[in-house]
């Protein structure tokens, strides 16, 4: 059975964007607006953020906006849009304000301000040493920010889907019309109508076997804009954190080395110095990461052993207890170490996309390097690419580009919608949907278990397209993902139910992270230089005469992929050797 609904906007995802863009769609009383989300709002990702949300707030030492957005460039080697850059610096102090007056609970110093510590690459004075910048609600920032969001949004009546996966968006005519969804409870299929639709999905980690990520992180949003014709911007660029925890890839905050934390070799040594002299543990998490891989390459890892140690025992109990209580479950939970007396194995893990459907500073998708607008359509957060990330990501940028961007569009939809009139419904708008659902419902006996594809897929990314790659290595992975794609036209649906089908939903989040492991490795192999997160054994320096611009992949009615550029915005920093 298929439902229709009607909105002025339309929010597909609820986590920090999507609800902060709700928040300002719902303040006019005029429009209706509706948030569809695969979850329950308070699991998205957003709330497993940990560390902190940067602003240049200088509440324990003199900050500015201005050291802010170079650190920002500095970070991503120089790829970061700075226009973009400066816009989201600018308002970050603005934003978190904001966030405080809506009830986030943020630590507090002893004079009753917003707390701030040290994080990785954020700089005093454009370079010259450790600058305390990220707030933070001890290590569960993101989970108050999520909790504090969704508060808001229903105290301003906002309409919520939940358990509603968008499986298809509407565009005809240049023209965004809304999306197709499938809610998982019933198996039916829902047309949402609408003047203005956001994409606020959020990444793809689960391409990777070892990642930060959630099971529901399977890139929905950038597979669904790919097939419908919309390109996806710098998608070489995919952000390995420097600590997991061994073996699960669940984040140690990088706030721990924010506090002081330490790591070490087997021989007990702090390396870092010798790859980042003056930052050390905080410098880029690019660098950090490398530098664990390399300890670990060179043999240096624990007992011979994939990992290193963060120590933080000499912090003191009451430190970590209090300012870091989550990790310390954590730990005690899954690795049954105490953090305050054991130091902590980690090893680097999948964590998160610079990469995605390519906007302008006010969130709007754009088609070409030309900027030609998808007039409609948005995007936000972790799923889009506006590009304030660049090669590789500051910490402590992420949520800070979900709450700045997450209300840019909800101010451009909103004053969109009060002057655009209601586009006309696609002839049959389910029709790809019931063809692909159709597909994957058609193998009776005979094919393989999404699972087992899914496994192939991720330890071949793991292994070739993870924080060292070559050409062959490339190649090998994507000659792999292709055979992947080839068995996936056979892939096993067991349950041929129709409510709460989850053996169907992850045959189709499978069918996304192909798409987009295939669409990474062939703009990982395009790239032959090393910057940032992507860093190439066989091309080891940064190119920036052949390599400074933004790769546009584009996929058109199934055929190969192509890929485009286009320049990057250089305001006032220009590049230089990255040394920190």
């Amino acid at each position: 059975m298929i439902h229709t609904h009607h909105y002025d906007a339309l929010v597909v995802g609820a986590g920090g964007a999507g609800m902060m863009a709700a928040i300002y769609l719902s303040r006019n009383p005029d429009l209706k607006t509706a948030c569809i989300s695969k979850l329950y709002p308070t699991r998205s990702h957003t709330g497993a953020a940990q560390g902190g949300i940067g602003a240049a707030l200088a509440n324990l030492e003199e900050d500015h906006p201005e050291w802010h957005a170079f650190d920002t460039v500095k970070g991503s080697d120089y790829l970061g849009d700075q226009d973009a850059i400066e816009t989201m610096c600018t308002e970050a102090v603005d934003v978190i304000v904001e966030l405080e007056h809506m009830g986030l609970p943020f630590s507090r110093t002893p004079d009753g301000k917003i707390a701030q510590r040290p994080f990785g690459g954020h700089t005093h004075h454009f370079g010259e040493g450790p600058v305390r910048r990220s707030c933070y609600a001890a290590d569960r920032t993101g989970h108050m920010i999520l909790q504090t969001l969704y508060q808001n949004c229903i105290k301003n009546g906002v309409d919520f889907y939940d358990e509603f996966q968008v499986v298809d968006v509407m565009v005809e005519g240049g023209v965004c019309r809304g999306v197709v969804a499938w809610h998982v409870h019933t198996g039916d299929l829902h047309v949402f109508h609408a003047k203005a639709t956001l994409f606020a999905t959020g990444g793809f980690g689960r391409v990777w076997s070892i990642t930060s990520n959630a099971h529901a992180n399977t890139g929905d949003g950038p597979a669904i804009a790919l097939r419908a014709g919309i390109p996806l911007e710098d998608m070489e660029f995919y952000q390995f954190h420097p600590t997991g925890i061994y073996r699960l890839g669940i984040l140690i905050t990088e706030g721990v080395r924010g506090e002081g934390g330490i790591l070490r070799n087997d021989h007990g040594e702090r390396f870092m110095e010798r790859y980042a002299p003056t930052m050390k543990d905080l410098a880029s998490r690019d660098v950090v990461a490398r530098a664990i891989s390399q300890e670990i390459k060179e043999g240096r890892g624990i007992n011979g052993k994939k990992y290193v140690y963060l120590d933080a025992t000499h912090l003191g109990a009451d430190v970590i207890e209090n300012k870091l209580p989550d990790i310390a479950d954590f730990c005690r939970t899954y690795l049954g170490i105490d953090p305050v007396k054991e130091p902590m194995p980690i090893q680097p893990t999948a964590h998160y996309a610079m990469g995605g459907i390519p906007t302008d500073i006010d969130t709007q998708v754009i088609l070409d390097a030309h900027g030609t607008v998808l007039t409609g359509m948005y995007a936000a957060g972790e799923v889009a690419c506006v590009s304030v990330h660049g090669a590789n990501r500051l910490g402590t940028n992420s949520l800070l580009d979900l709450v700045v961007f997450g209300r840019r569009a909800g101010l451009a939809m909103e004053r969109f919608c009060r002057t655009a009139e209601m586009p006309g419904i696609p002839a049959d708008p389910t029709a790809r949907t019931e063809a692909r659902f159709g597909a994957l419902l058609a193998t009776e006996s005979g094919g393989e278990p999404a699972a087992r594809l899914r496994e192939e897929m991720q330890d071949v990314m793991q292994d070739n397209v993870g924080i060292f790659r070559t050409a062959a290595g490339m190649q090998h992975a994507l000659d792999k993902v292709r055979e992947l794609k080839a068995r996936f036209a056979k892939v096993q649906v067991m349950d041929r139910g129709k409510r709460f089908n989850t053996d169907l939903l992850e045959a189709w989040e499978l069918g996304n992270l192909l798409d987009l492991a295939e669409v990474t490795t062939v703009c990982a192999l395009n790239r032959t230089e090393s910057r940032g997160a992507h860093m190439r054994d066989d091309f080891d320096k940064r190119n920036d005469v052949e390599w400074l611009k933004h790769s546009l992949a584009h996929v058109e009615d199934g055929g190969p992929i192509r890929i485009d550029y286009k320049p990057v915005s250089i305001t006032r920093f220009q590049p230089k050797e990255r040394v920190y």
